[in-house]
């Protein structure tokens, strides 16, 4: 092949391009080459090493949950000086260590009067750990554990009001602290389908009073058992007996059919002998019944 052909390669060129491809067969296969004959180091670790670093990492956990623990527990104050519980307004409380709500709560309870430790103690939302730091530090004008010789404004003496819910109007009820028209209507009401009360705790039957609300007013009120409106068993009609909120249709219409038969009932407690009248409703409503 001459010279002048344009496919001629010099003697030198073929050599550049056998080094070339020489050079690059190592660089490609001599990381190959060390590997293969290179041994792999064993990394091994015994059991008893694996149960030192699984106690190591469990000790870890629970030092951090006992500092999480400890950031977040809640923290109580005692109070700077004595002071009156009665007086203590939301951010009187706050200051203690109760949130907002909490502090609501306890305001709303001594908006009736508190007058000891052992009614301070009965509010729910105040723990364990706040009133023993607050026990000693409380005093009370108003009431027995009174030690100090103190001038208390008239504005703060509350009227004690007693209010009998058998004979009450909705004037009454609402002089009670915490009783506005809406639960006076709802006390009535319930008080004309009863024919009455026979306990405090029936309170708990009117619609939309709860547990809260009876404990800021049951204070203030009585039951004059006297007042009890009863229906005469011997007289009644099964309509007139399903009026009342503790009986059905049911037990109602039972009720006639067994003074149909007996021809007139001679005691109250006849009654239970209708199937639908257990022990427990017996109990509730004897007291509205009479002969």
């Amino acid at each position: 092949m001459s010279q002048n052909d344009p496919l001629f390669v010099s003697q030198s060129n073929r050599k550049g391009v056998y080094y070339f491809l020489l050079i690059a067969l190592v660089i490609v296969f001599l990381p190959r080459v060390i590997m293969f004959f290179s041994h792999e180091e064993s990394f091994e670790i015994s059991s008893s090493e694996i149960a030192v670093l699984k106690k190591k990492q469990e000790w870890k956990q629970k030092t951090y949950y006992h500092k999480s623990y400890r950031s977040k527990k809640k923290q109580y104050r005692s109070p700077a000086t004595k002071f009156d519980p009665n007086l203590y307004q939301i951010k009187d409380w706050m200051k203690l260590g109760l949130t907002e709500k909490q502090s609501a709560v306890v305001v709303k309870f001594c908006a009736r009067g508190i007058y000891s430790n052992d009614q301070l103690k009965k509010i729910f939302v105040i723990p364990e750990e706040l009133y023993s730091k607050i026990k000693d530090s409380t005093f009370y004008p108003l009431g027995k554990e009174n030690k100090f010789d103190q001038i208390v404004p008239r504005e703060i003496i509350r009227k004690k009001v007693l209010v009998d819910l058998n004979g009450a109007s909705q004037e009454d009820l609402e002089q009670i602290p915490g009783i506005g028209p809406f639960y006076a209507k709802n006390i009535l009401k319930y008080r004309d389908r009863l024919g009455g009360f026979k306990s405090k705790e029936q309170l708990l039957e009117v619609w939309k009073m709860d547990a809260t609300k009876y404990e800021e007013i049951e204070s203030f009120v009585e039951v004059n058992k006297t007042l009890i409106r009863k229906i005469n068993i011997n007289e009644a009609t099964a309509e007139e007996f399903k009026q009342h909120p503790y009986l059905n249709w049911n037990i109602a219409n039972s009720l006639v059919k067994i003074r149909n038969k007996k021809i007139r009932f001679n005691a109250v407690e006849e009654i239970k002998e209708s199937v639908l009248m257990d022990e427990e409703l017996y109990d509730r409503i004897k007291h509205y019944l009479t002969l």
